[in-house]
């Protein structure tokens, strides 16, 4: 399952739809292995740029897709355009779908203690099928390696098909990658908010926002405060921007 990369401000983006990236993970579950899958927007982008670290724990993934219209754009500005996007909350829907029609087993990482309980709640009211076979909330130390070495060995024991991990950026990535060699099995997802859309704490935006492109200016006006995140999303396409020009040289 070899994949084409576009490479974004040094980012080897997945160029695969979400319909061929579905039937790729669910063959990863199938045959047991193992696969990190990265949902990449501009603030991850920028975020990477500027942390070798971070870039690293990116750079680790089995598939990093294109979340934000952001990067599709930049890649038809590179003339090396990826087919869509594929977006986390819609990936993580998918299976939370596919995992009820055959029976795969889930585990839910992140969010509030309140919120992560209520996810699983409405989980359980509208997927009545859904094998959930853990949760655990995100308020604890990735780099604490005696409180993570207990959240690790409770994973493992319940041997999961798929780990939803909701810590926000760029802790879902980090965790994932320092403990990715710990796992025999499973497929990571990193899903940022998506368990506070789940849980019903915030909306996510309208179809007719989603198909303008606005779906950003739709969160910002429901979380004024994430104004200061947004700031990565000029500062994304001024990179681009030069790194265009500079191409052309």
């Amino acid at each position: 399952m070899e994949t084409k990369n576009v490479d974004i401000l040094g980012i080897p983006v997945s160029s695969i739809d979400r319909h061929t990236l579905k039937n790729n993970l669910i063959s990863h579950i199938e045959n047991a292995e193992k696969s990190f899958v990265v949902t990449a927007n501009p603030e991850i982008v920028m975020t990477a740029k500027k942390n070798n670290s971070y870039m690293s724990a990116i750079l680790s993934a089995s598939y990093i897709t294109a979340d934000g219209i952001g990067i599709v754009k930049a890649s038809r500005i590179m003339n090396n355009p990826l087919p869509e996007r594929v977006a986390g909350y819609d990936l993580m829907v998918d299976f939370i779908r596919v995992s009820q029609e055959y029976s795969y087993k889930i585990f839910l990482l992140g969010a509030k203690p309140e919120v992560i309980t209520q996810t699983v709640r409405n989980l359980e009211k509208y997927y009545p099928n859904l094998h959930i076979a853990g949760y655990h909330d995100g308020y604890f130390n990735i780099h604490d390696e005696e409180e993570t070495t207990l959240i690790v060995d409770r994973i493992r024991a319940l041997e999961p098909d798929l780990i939803f991990v909701g810590l926000g950026v760029p802790r879902q990535e980090e965790w994932v990658a320092e403990n990715y060699h710990r796992f025999d099995k499973g497929v990571f997802l990193c899903v940022g908010g998506s368990f506070d859309v789940l849980a019903g704490v915030t909306k996510r935006a309208p179809i007719s926002w989603q198909n303008c492109n606005l779906e950003w200016l739709y969160r910002l006006l429901q979380q004024p405060a994430r104004w200061r995140r947004m700031i990565s999303l000029p500062q994304f396409a001024l990179s681009v921007l030069k790194e265009k020009v500079r191409m052309r040289k």
